[in-house]
């Protein structure tokens, strides 16, 4: 008999408070990203009725309009009427940015991390995303949501949202997926059987596919019966809250911090990225069909303190032959994964949604597979 589970994984819209709460940190990261590629930024920005407050620190060499960026980034998202509770002509903005200390900066200027912790990235070749499925699936219906609320297929949508996917594995395999969940805000006035309706087939059911839909899949709809109060107005929002949601859903372990805010010298951001793409790799060049990889730092110093394989037994080489393959083809330090990368650019405010991973985008340079011949040269594949 098969070993049977069920895993769920969630996402939330670009409407939801922590999620505009990440974009106005990353929009202002680019901003500084685009005026100034050596600039350090470690911003975070808290909502709430009708306020946005941005903080952190900063040092660069170029002016940043706070107040402009924060309303653009709110108008993007669609929150453009005072009735929705927040708006971004009517809302206020207030803005507490210092300078980075100088006890931090004496650690980067010379190439070391930007913080210590420790960080993991995770791959899976479950689906061509190389991700979890269930996580693939909810950011999709989320992505969706938002989609058709802008589109006006559903114009009696609001920005704010959240689903939920569970899947049926057998034998660590996704084979089925049995339940779908959804929240999203909506207009006063109208009917719960309306909303279902329109949700099943304006969003579930372009989404999921057939061949992976459980002969009773069930789809819950605004459980508590009516969500017309949503966003900022309903719940106070802040930067760094949504990093299961941001990763791999819950399906892999996460590090000691978020992403959104921070630019790359801060080794949350930059070293999990990383992780993720060697993880890819090492999957897609066949060394594994599992894949977690953890790094550790301290402050200050180039080089990682730890470097850790997990293959879950799906290995087709010995984990430490995979590990010590990375330790010796991939530079590990900060200086060596920003150039990798090319993180020193404005290209961050678009992960702040729907996830950082899985995204086949020109943006999302961590999800190249350019690394595949060597890991399978250096493996004897």
């Amino acid at each position: 008999m098969p070993k049977t589970r069920r895993l769920t994984s969630e996402s939330v819209t670009e409407g939801h408070p922590d999620k505009i709460c990440d974009q106005v940190s990353d929009a202002v990261l680019d901003y500084i990203m685009r005026e100034d590629p050596m600039g350090r930024v470690a911003v975070e920005t808290m909502v709430s009725t009708g306020t946005c407050i941005v903080a952190g620190e900063v040092t660069t060499t170029c002016y940043v309009p706070v107040d402009k960026v924060v309303r653009e980034t709110v108008r993007d998202i669609g929150y453009t009427r005072a009735k929705y509770g927040f708006d971004c002509e009517t809302l206020g903005v207030l803005v507490a940015i210092h300078e980075q200390s100088p006890n931090i900066a004496q650690g980067v200027d010379c190439g070391g991390a930007g913080d210590q912790g420790m960080m993991f990235g995770y791959a899976t070749d479950e689906t061509p995303e190389y991700m979890p499925l269930p996580i693939v699936l909810a950011h999709k219906l989320a992505k969706r949501l938002a989609d058709v609320r802008k589109s006006g297929e559903l114009s009696y949508l609001r920005p704010d949202g959240k689903t939920q996917v569970t899947v049926e594995y057998e034998d660590d395999r996704p084979v089925r997926v049995v339940k779908v969940l959804l929240a999203a805000q909506h207009r006063e006035g109208l009917e719960q059987d309306e909303i279902k309706g329109d949700l099943v087939q304006w969003v579930v059911d372009p989404i999921i596919p057939d061949s992976l839909r459980d002969e009773g899949l069930e789809v819950l709809v605004n459980r508590t019966g009516k969500f017309v109060i949503g966003g900022p107005q309903a719940d106070t929002g802040v930067t760094g809250r949504k990093i299961i949601v941001d990763t791999y859903g819950g399906l892999a372990r996460h590090g000691g911090g978020a992403f959104s805010g921070k630019d790359p010298t801060k080794v949350d951001r930059s070293g999990a990225y990383m992780c993720r793409y060697i993880a890819k790799n090492v999957v897609a060049a066949g060394l594994a069909r599992r894949c977690e990889l953890e790094i550790a730092y301290a402050i200050g110093d180039p080089e990682p303190f730890s470097v850790a394989v997990f293959c879950f037994g799906t290995e087709t080489i010995p984990e430490e032959r995979i590990a010590d393959i990375i330790s010796r083809c991939f530079d590990l330090s900060p200086k060596a994964i920003i150039d990798k990368l090319q993180l020193r650019r404005p290209i961050y405010r678009k992960t702040a949604t729907y996830g950082h991973f899985g995204r086949n985008e020109p943006e999302f340079t961590w999800e190249q597979l350019d690394a595949v011949p060597m890991l399978r040269a250096e493996a004897g594949l």
